[in-house]
């Protein structure tokens, strides 16, 4: 029942179900998560730590970065919820959007777009 309840809250707020949605493009940096969903980085903290929580995300630590992915081998409540996300909101705009916005965000200077984050 636990592992339940930690993955309907996850799944009940809009940037957290978007960035599960942009995450199935492959990991990304904090910073790049943040400049997606345009919140403010203690926003974006408590939103992964949510996501993390529930298992439906995978986080590593790289120097000074830390890295969000899908996880590689989820549960299969996980699993299952994760191809539900992917089937509900398959022609969703606002995930179309996104995924537009990942794909150019991963295109920058990561470190440049870091030290933007890193000063505040």
């Amino acid at each position: 029942m636990r592992e339940f309840m930690m993955i309907t809250k996850a799944m009940s707020d809009g940037n957290r179900v978007r960035t599960l949605m942009f995450l199935r493009n492959g990991e990304l940096c904090v910073c790049q998560i943040i400049e997606i969903l345009q919140l403010a980085p203690s926003t974006v903290s408590k939103h992964m730590n949510i996501l993390y929580q529930a298992g439906l995300v995978e986080m590593r630590k790289e120097s000074r970065w830390i890295y969000y992915r899908l996880p590689d081998h989820p549960e299969p409540v996980v699993r299952d919820t994760l191809e539900w996300l992917s089937r509900a909101l398959a022609k969703d705009e606002q995930v179309r959007d996104d995924a537009r916005r990942c794909k150019r965000i991963k295109k920058m200077a990561k470190e440049k777009l870091c030290e933007r984050y890193s000063r505040r």
